[in-house]
């Protein structure tokens, strides 16, 4: 080594002799080889997989963690195109729950490195993404892979529905619907890819008001006429959750009308007795409520109230007029 101190060949055989020394003599050995090549990636990579094993027993915040960190920031700036040191770096990072600087590295990474590497990148930055205490940041990224890998839109859906985030997730499957030759990564077809839309939509009308629901699931039952009654169902539970009970019911009325087919008129006319007999039995609630409120208020003033007496007909009216429409 004093001969030739850039020779590769008698570095390497130094440090496999000393490999029982303890750790601060390795460690300098090591260091003096990268003085005299810095740019060596055979040495860089036994080093800091030997500082790593160093570190492996040492408690979280432990001040060698640090200076692992250290020692691999000074070899990227030589092996910053080697994704195996990126690698390992991000990991380490991650697994210390520095949230902030993890990601900078991540990002870091992705600059560094040509584009046929970002896949493996990616692998991890992912999970790690979605495992954030910030769905923010997850959501940022995941809009940046959408732009490396497009066709990875349904895991990104999944995720907004996780989080709670059903207005991103429609509209981002909306524009699915809208992208002339998407296939699906999980095998779905177009007609299930607009089922799930519909299911999504119905199910969460005061999430989706920046689609126009109403259009889509009629646009729907003109595509797939063997889905009708299905559709017909949905676009009047659309109407039910926001407790718009007359338009529901023109929806049932229009869809009987229409159908024609037994299994689909079988399937509406079902839900429209049932939406019908769970509003007579609200209606009866109602009433009893009432009539317990009048008799109270008669008891305490001695005569009953008009207005409990009035809000009593205007109910036992609404009544009569479901049970004669349910009967119908």
């Amino acid at each position: 080594i004093l001969r030739n101190a850039y020779s590769l060949k008698y570095w390497w055989r130094y440090m496999e002799a000393k490999k029982r020394s303890p750790a601060r003599q390795r460690n300098l050995i090591a260091e003096r080889a990268l003085k005299y090549l810095p740019g060596c990636y055979k040495i860089w990579h036994a080093y800091l997989a030997d500082r790593r094993a160093q570190c492996k027993a040492k408690e979280p915040g432990h001040p060698a963690h640090a200076r692992l960190n250290a020692v691999y920031e000074r070899a990227l700036v030589y092996m910053h195109k080697m994704p195996r040191i990126w690698l390992d770096y991000l990991e380490i990072l991650a697994a210390q729950h520095a949230h902030t600087t993890t990601r900078r590295a991540f990002d870091r990474a992705l600059r560094a490195l040509p584009v046929t590497q970002h896949e493996r990148i990616w692998k991890l930055y992912l999970p790690y993404a979605k495992a954030s205490p910030v769905p923010e940041a997850a959501v940022r990224i995941y809009k940046r892979y959408l732009q490396f890998d497009s066709d990875a839109v349904e895991e990104y859906i999944d995720y907004l529905m996780q989080i709670g985030r059903v207005s991103e997730a429609a509209l981002k499957l909306a524009e699915v619907l809208n992208r002339e030759g998407f296939v699906s990564l999980r095998g779905k077809s177009r007609h299930k890819l607009w089922m799930e839309l519909c299911d999504l939509v119905t199910k969460h009308p005061d999430k989706v008001g920046s689609l126009r629901v109403e259009a889509i699931l009629r646009s729907g039952l003109k595509a797939f006429t063997d889905e009708a009654g299905h559709l017909w169902c949905a676009l009047a539970d659309y109407f039910i959750r926001q407790a718009l009970f007359e338009q529901a019911r023109d929806v049932y009325e229009e869809g009987l009308a229409s159908l024609l087919t037994v299994r689909d008129f079988s399937m509406v006319f079902d839900a429209y007795s049932q939406f019908e007999e769970s509003l007579i039995t609200a209606l009866i609630e109602r009433q009893a409520q009432q009539q317990a409120a009048a008799d109270l208020a008669a008891a305490e003033s001695g005569g009953a109230s008009a207005e409990a007496s009035k809000a009593a007909a205007a109910t036992t009216l609404e009544l009569d007029m479901r049970l004669e429409r349910l009967e119908r």
